[in-house]
């Protein structure tokens, strides 16, 4: 399946474009030059240890943490100050951490909230689309519910929902379930595979190695500011080039 996607990818134009990426929080340097690209429909997974860059970077692509350096083009679109941040930001949906739900709207009224305002949808439409999608994410129950009454993998289901109500043609993901208990872990990296197999293409920071091993066309292992290597998960796993690397899969894997 992942082989039949790349194939497909590796015939269209990069949708993502990262170019000599730089960002400075003070006299902190968090990016060193990042050079990437996504081709649509690719899934793309970011490792590597904490302070990396990992986050900072995937933040950077919709302007959350603007860079100071470089270039990014989205979908065609160079993201420069604010100029062109609506537009790309209509092209990219975001999933965090922490949920961030409005806490006084129920589930369905924080999915259609944007579609209403932003896109100019009916409440008919984003409502009959908040539920498709709540179906998809296996909540379609919790529609009337409000976040406070939702465990942690439900409330982090309705944010990858609310970002599809947008359209989207590319998901970020910053670590999605590193606030979720590992028994909740499971259900949302299920979407998300989901969503890797219905073609949209993906961006994921995560710790989650299976998921990355199983899912990621490509692998990108941050460390200190700059990708170290640009690979199959395969390739990773079983050759890591540098010893950054050979360093990191031992700790994690025990080996």
């Amino acid at each position: 399946m992942t082989s039949e996607r790349s194939a497909r990818a590796a015939d269209s134009a990069p949708i993502i474009v990262a170019e000599n990426v730089q960002k400075h929080f003070g006299s902190f340097h968090a990016l060193r030059g990042v050079s990437m690209s996504v081709r649509p429909g690719e899934v793309v997974v970011v490792i590597g240890p904490s302070g990396s860059g990992k986050s900072t970077f995937i933040r950077t692509i919709n302007a959350l943490d603007p860079h100071d350096g470089g270039t990014i083009t989205v979908d065609g679109i160079p993201l420069q100050g604010a100029k062109n941040l609506d537009a790309i930001r209509r092209e990219v949906g975001m999933v965090f951490q922490s949920f961030n739900l409005f806490p006084h709207l129920t589930v369905l009224e924080n999915i259609t909230l944007a579609p209403t305002r932003v896109r100019g949808a009916s409440r008919a439409d984003a409502e009959a689309r908040g539920l498709e999608l709540l179906r998809r994410v296996g909540i379609e129950e919790q529609a009337h519910k409000y976040p406070a009454q939702l465990s942690g993998g439900q409330q982090q289901r309705v944010a990858i929902a609310r970002a599809l109500a947008m359209e989207p043609k590319i998901m970020l993901f910053d670590e999605p379930t590193s606030a979720l208990d590992p028994e909740m872990i499971k259900e949302v990296l299920d979407v998300m595979k989901e969503l890797a197999r219905s073609g949209m293409t993906m961006l994921v920071v995560t710790h989650e190695m299976g998921f990355a091993r199983e899912v990621a066309d490509r692998l990108l292992f941050f460390d200190q500011g700059t990708i170290v290597e640009d690979t199959t998960p395969d390739e990773f796993y079983e050759h890591p080039k540098h010893e950054r690397a050979k360093q990191f899969l031992s700790k994690i894997l025990g080996h």
